[in-house]
């Protein structure tokens, strides 16, 4: 690869990676947090399509933006569930976090927000792209030091519409999942932590095919969750070799494994091959053939080695994207079968 989009958002839209992000003035009121931690950052920062990869559809349960211009995430951390509340005014960014991984995830905030990332090391070589950073200075590429989290998501994406998948994340971890701590988890619309492994484990067959997701999507997702201490250790290892270990599990390749790193490691170079869109887009905007296949797509963006996935979130924030040419692949729910 929040409060929404004009358009219908698609799966490439959304690893375009933009969540609107209501801008408000002064700070609101809420709740007192179990903690708080504020921190400045060393340059131009955007919320929405810093983070807006991490968000799963515009039903996401585990992620939302609101109108007072903050950030919400409800994520499994090393410590347990918590609840992280970003919102940026001026210079400053504010976050606020409930519950057992509240701790965790004040820690990991700056990361979270691209601290690690050095955005000053991209040189455009397009105009195209060019004129997307100059309208995106504050785009960040994010790193949640989180690998399953990215990695269920994106094994329910393997080749099926955006609707379904969106579709398959949100009534799972509704169904399985619990709900956030603090004020989040309340409400006429509550969000979600996602389940833990062994709850992934222990989901029946039947919940699977009435969320839509097939044997093989399901399987997946079972073999790694069994694993999943092992595969969350891959944080810590370079991108290239993190990927190396998620390819390990049976039916998670290079599509699935380029997803999870973009996310997890903020891996500025892990540009992902195997996808049904990215090339056609890439190859329009850098070369005008809407036709350009995954070895193509390499070849425009050698240029940008060492910022590739960067290159390519630009150009996906650019709307430079060719007509669609034929009708969206018609949506078919498994579970009505």
């Amino acid at each position: 690869m929040a409060g929404r989009f004009p358009q219908r958002p698609t799966r490439t839209t959304v690893r375009g990676g933009h969540a609107v992000v209501p801008g408000a003035s002064g700070i609101p009121r809420q709740p007192a947090p179990a903690r708080v931690r504020r921190w400045v950052p060393d340059g131009p920062l955007d919320l929405g399509p810093t983070l807006g990869p991490l968000r799963r559809g515009p039903a996401d349960p585990t992620f939302r933006a609101t109108a007072d211009g903050s950030v919400w995430r409800a994520c499994r951390t090393p410590a347990g569930p918590g609840t992280l509340r970003v919102r940026a005014y001026g210079a400053e960014v504010l976050g606020e976090a409930w519950g057992p991984g509240a701790g965790w995830l004040l820690e990991q905030l700056p990361e979270l927000l691209g601290a690690a990332d050095d955005p000053g090391a991209f040189v455009p070589r397009h105009r195209v792209v060019a004129l997307a950073r100059h309208r995106r200075p504050g785009l960040r590429l994010t790193r949640t030091g989180l690998v399953l989290e990215s990695l269920i998501p994106s094994v329910l994406e393997q080749k099926v519409t955006t609707d379904e998948a969106y579709r398959a994340w949100r009534l799972l971890v509704r169904r399985f999942g619990e709900p956030a701590p603090g004020p989040a988890g309340a409400g006429e619309r509550p969000m979600f932590v996602m389940p833990a492994a062994r709850t992934w484990a222990l989901i029946p067959s039947w919940e699977w095919h009435r969320a839509g997701v097939d044997d093989k999507r399901a399987s997946t997702i079972l073999r790694a969750v069994r694993v999943a201490a092992r595969l969350e250790q891959a944080v810590g290892m370079p991108p290239d070799q993190a990927r190396a270990r998620l390819e390990v599990v049976p039916g998670v390749g290079p599509w699935t494994s380029a997803e999870v790193v973009q996310r997890s490691h903020g891996a500025a170079d892990e540009v992902t091959v195997g996808d049904l869109h990215l090339p056609g887009i890439v190859g329009w905007a850098l070369a005008g053939d809407r036709d350009a296949d995954d070895a193509e797509m390499l070849r425009l963006l050698q240029p940008y080695t060492g910022q590739r996935h960067r290159a390519a979130r630009l150009i996906l924030l650019s709307g430079h994207v060719p007509a669609r040419r034929k009708p969206k692949m018609p949506r078919v729910d498994i579970g009505t079968l």
